[in-house]
């Protein structure tokens, strides 16, 4: 199987010091143990994507690294700090912004109201018009629908609002949870463009996506989650080619 067509350029030090490191995480829900030590590397200037059945941990790993739960053992470190314990809105500021599975809108807000919660901590009003006008650039319906209720947007424009919140936090680390999920195949596409814009702005990604031929064209890296394990890492175009990939996740 060859590289999609718009796969990024390899990252020129895959090898130095990663932005993000989980390492041996062991996360549970009561009694269920949902990670069972997980440890990945997210490097600067990297889409990393994360793969696997539903149920695997996808989630969970994500909550974890942004502080909406933290692991019973094992330890993150995000820009060389630990960041093990401290709490979401904490992690806000520190450069790690999230856009959680099934969006998370406030639908009784308008889009701008939306937009203006993402960057709740922040008071520098030349950068936040700089961000608003980013958001904007990258979704020009949410400019159209600005005075218009969350809760009444399509399901793609919704995911365009959520997206569009975490980046108004200014994120050095861009978590993604499910993009793509519920989305038609044309809007698929253009929220993997914008990860693409995204990415080619400077941040970095952590994408979970079951979308994996999708995930797989835009990541640098990828690794394969299993029952709360990581079974396999690799660069995407060597997942791309692998058989037991392309047999569980690739439809080959």
């Amino acid at each position: 199987m060859t590289a999609a067509a718009g796969a990024p350029a390899p990252v020129d030090n895959p090898g130095g010091v990663p932005l993000l490191r989980a390492h041996d995480i062991h996360a549970y829900y009561g009694h269920i143990h949902a990670l069972q030590g997980i440890t990945l590397d997210v490097f600067p200037g990297e889409i990393v994507t994360l793969l696997g059945a539903n149920g695997a941990g996808k989630t969970t790993t994500l909550r974890t690294i942004s502080g909406l739960m933290h692991p019973r053992t094992g330890t993150i470190t995000f820009d060389g700090t630990d960041i093990t314990h401290v709490p979401a809105h904490r992690l806000v500021t520190r450069g790690v912004g999230h856009a959680p599975e099934g969006r998370r809108i406030f639908g009784r807000m308008t889009v701008l109201e939306n937009l203006q919660m993402g960057a709740y901590t922040r008071h520098n009003k030349a950068e936040l018009e700089m961000d608003f006008d980013r958001v904007f650039a990258l979704f020009p319906r949410l400019r159209e629908r600005s005075s218009q209720a969350g809760g009444t947007l399509s399901g793609g424009e919704q995911q365009m609002l959520a997206i569009g919140r975490a980046l108004m936090t200014r994120p050095k680390l861009l978590l993604l949870d499910e993009p793509s999920m519920g989305l038609s195949p044309i809007l698929v596409e253009q929220i993997f463009d914008v990860i693409r814009d995204i990415h080619a702005q400077g941040t970095t990604v952590l994408v979970v996506e079951q979308n994996a031929l999708m995930a797989l064209g835009v990541a640098h890296r990828g690794y394969i989650l299993q029952t709360g394990r990581i079974v396999l890492g690799d660069t995407a175009a060597n997942l791309r080619q692998n058989p037991e990939v392309q047999k569980a996740y690739l439809g080959g």
